[in-house]
């Protein structure tokens, strides 16, 4: 799926259409964006591999990350840090989502997390969040049809404001 518009909201549908073809109930899964040209010019072998060629000189290329560990996806954020080559991020991340009605209802249960997972009413969502070191985020979010039915698709630059700002921290120059 390509989005419309920026070479960001590009990649991130590029980058959860990869991760969606392994099928749902995947973990956390972290993109470097690097400009193509730059990759090119540095590592050409890997270029060639990838089968990457020379085009826009806006185009990012998306690098697969080291998986996240176990642990509060905030804090494995907040403990990353990417170089000056890095120009942006991606994560793809999968959550649950309950009406608000059914959230008032996890306050009172020992286990939040297994009463969400279990309830009828939850709505299985992956999350793709990219932001550029510039500023600037994308989102792609797609929500699990019920049954057979399709996969709803939405896409939109503040769709997870908060995921998009630790993504960005990890992008500050200390």
């Amino acid at each position: 799926m390509t989005l419309p518009g920026s070479p960001l909201q590009s990649v991130v549908g590029e980058v959860e259409a990869h991760v969606d073809e392994a099928g749902w109930n995947q973990p956390p899964q972290l993109f470097a964006l690097v400009q193509t040209e730059q990759l090119l010019a540095a590592e050409p072998q890997l270029a060639r591999t990838m089968g990457l060629v020379a085009g826009d000189p806006a185009s990012l290329t998306p690098i697969a990350q080291e998986p996240l560990g176990d642990g509060p996806l905030d804090e494995q954020l907040a403990s990353l840090m990417f170089g000056a080559e890095v120009l942006g991020v991606v994560l793809v991340h999968e959550v649950l989502v309950l009406p608000p009605s059914a959230e008032s209802a996890l306050d009172e249960v020992e286990d939040p997390a297994a009463a969400a997972a279990q309830h009828p009413e939850r709505r299985e969502v992956r999350m793709g969040v990219g932001v550029a070191r510039g500023g600037g985020s994308a989102c792609v979010l797609r929500l699990r049809g019920p049954g057979d039915e399709p996969d709803d698709l939405v896409t939109g630059p503040d769709l997870a404001p908060a995921l998009a700002a630790a993504l960005l921290a990890t992008l500050d120059e200390a």
